[in-house]
């Protein structure tokens, strides 16, 4: 059984939005061209609550980009996104959501941020999806969506480390790149920990499915 993992595709994360990843619109498309190719999809969803310790507004002087420590890991600093039951957080309206099976929130507690969509990022607490993919014999996931060099690729090792065969449709992820270079250092280390790089149009033709 093979999955497609819809990572953060939501409102805040698209161009004019609080946290808008550059190009990040163009993801939609690609997800939902790939949708009917697969029995079964999932998201993840940010769902933060207002004073949630990501953002920057909530400590005095920061500003977003900043990396501090929270609770003992490092974080960088965000502008106010997604915070749960806004329209910011909800999924892009041209998404084709009725074929999402599961949705997955993350970034629920305040303390902690949320970048995987299987676990926080203590890795103390679990989302579910794992469990949740495995009940339902998934063996491969085709993961995609914002951004690259964060939620993406926390969603895609994760995944190879829980055993999962794990691909990464690189046309349908957009990067933050804080830094120059973020995004193609992201794609380097999902190749190294085992994550193949394919492309949306090779998945339609079945050369990876």
């Amino acid at each position: 059984m093979k999955a497609l993992i819809l990572v953060d595709i939501q409102n805040d994360f698209l161009p004019g939005g609080p946290l808008g990843v550059p190009e990040g619109n163009a993801v939609v498309p690609v997800a939902n061209r790939l949708i009917p190719h697969f029995d079964l999809v999932v998201a993840t969803q940010d769902w933060h609550p207002a004073n949630h310790g990501s953002f920057a507004t909530n400590h005095a002087g920061r500003q977003p980009g900043e990396i501090m420590e929270l609770n003992g890991l490092a974080q960088v600093l965000w502008p106010v996104h997604c915070v749960a039951d806004s329209l910011g957080a909800e999924f892009a309206g041209e998404l084709n959501t009725a074929a999402i099976r599961r949705v997955f929130p993350k970034g629920t507690n305040p303390g902690v941020d949320s970048y995987s969509g299987f676990f926080d990022n203590d890795r103390k607490n679990s989302t579910g999806m794992g469990d949740y993919l495995r009940a339902a014999k998934v063996e491969t996931l085709y993961v995609l969506g914002l951004a690259t060099d964060y939620c993406v690729k926390a969603t895609a090792m994760d995944g190879v480390t829980l055993g999962f065969d794990t691909y990464l449709v690189r046309d349908g992820c957009r990067g933050v790149n804080l830094a120059p270079g973020d995004v193609e250092r992201a794609e380097e280390m999902m190749q190294a920990a085992g994550i193949t790089l394919i492309t949306s149009a090779a998945v339609m033709k079945g050369d990876q499915i």
